[in-house]
């Protein structure tokens, strides 16, 4: 069934917690610079690209709303499988880069309570490299009926910044809104052992509707 969080009409999107840094100045830049423009030759050239680029960022950080698949493990963001790869301890690693042009709004991918949430200070080469493993993150635990379930926010060439929307200790319900990471950027996920993978690199998946993982 659908969680609760998707009551909304289909089709309403909303903006993203988290974008108001970015957006105000742009947008406000972008109305003053058209009002002026009937005025001004100077103005007018400048409100052609502002306006651009208001736009751009309004469709950046459009945050729609999502019907929740039902399913043990659902992607936690937008993007497109980069890699899978099994690790030491026997969890799976599937990574998921996220360009400019996905929505960069993450979801919890199973229901459980956040056990941790830490920032890890770092670089910020480019999202699809790997030295970006080195990047600046957020490291998330949850407690799920999976055991623990470690997922990893991180933040790209442009992605200066990662915003978690829920503290260590809350309760959330799968496919609900955890975080956002600013432009381009990653997340990883690992599986438990014993659980399978059921996406391929280089298959999209839409955070909170594609199901990682197969019965």
């Amino acid at each position: 069934m659908p969680h609760s969080q998707t009551s909304a009409p289909r089709g309403r999107v909303r903006l993203a917690r988290g974008a108001s840094p970015w957006l105000l100045p742009t947008v406000a830049t972008a109305a003053v610079s058209l009002v002026r423009a009937r005025r001004s030759t100077r103005a007018a050239a400048v409100a052609v690209p502002a306006t651009a680029l208001a736009a751009g960022m309004l469709w950046f950080f459009r945050d729609p709303e999502r019907e929740i698949t039902v399913g043990r493990v659902i992607s936690p963001a937008d993007g497109v499988v980069q890699s899978i790869m099994p690790w030491k301890d026997g969890r799976t690693r599937v990574a998921i880069f996220m360009s400019p042009l996905n929505v960069h709004v993450n979801r919890a991918p199973l229901a459980g309570t956040v056990t941790s949430v830490e920032h890890i200070p770092g670089g910020f080469v480019p999202a699809f490299n790997k030295e970006s493993e080195n990047n600046e993150r957020v490291v998330w635990h949850f407690d799920t009926e999976l055991g623990d379930i470690e997922m990893v926010q991180i933040a790209g060439a442009v992605a200066r910044r990662i915003v978690p929307y829920v503290p260590m200790g809350t309760k959330v319900e799968q496919g609900e809104r955890i975080g956002l990471i600013r432009f381009g950027s990653r997340v990883d996920i690992y599986l438990p052992e014993g659980v399978e993978v059921d996406v391929e690199v280089g298959q999209p998946t839409v955070a909170g509707v594609t199901r990682i993982d197969r019965d």
